[in-house]
């Protein structure tokens, strides 16, 4: 399972919030949805966080391994 809990502790550290963070990243309201609930998205949309945001990848995602 891949989460997104690294993305929000990050948002909190630069105080931005959701539609703040969508606007910046040019992500549509579905993807920030799909975002929250740790669903998946496609790798244009992660390229777009990365980019906008200057982190890398395990900046905003964590790989959970199933138990």
């Amino acid at each position: 399972m891949f989460t997104y809990k690294p993305l929000w502790k990050l948002l909190i550290n630069k105080n931005m919030n959701y539609t703040e963070f969508a606007h910046t990243c040019n992500i549509s309201s579905t993807t920030l949805y799909k975002m929250r609930k740790d669903k998946y998205i496609d790798m244009q949309s992660l390229n777009k966080v990365c980019s906008n945001l200057q982190c890398k990848i395990e900046d905003i995602i964590e790989y959970i391994p199933d138990t």
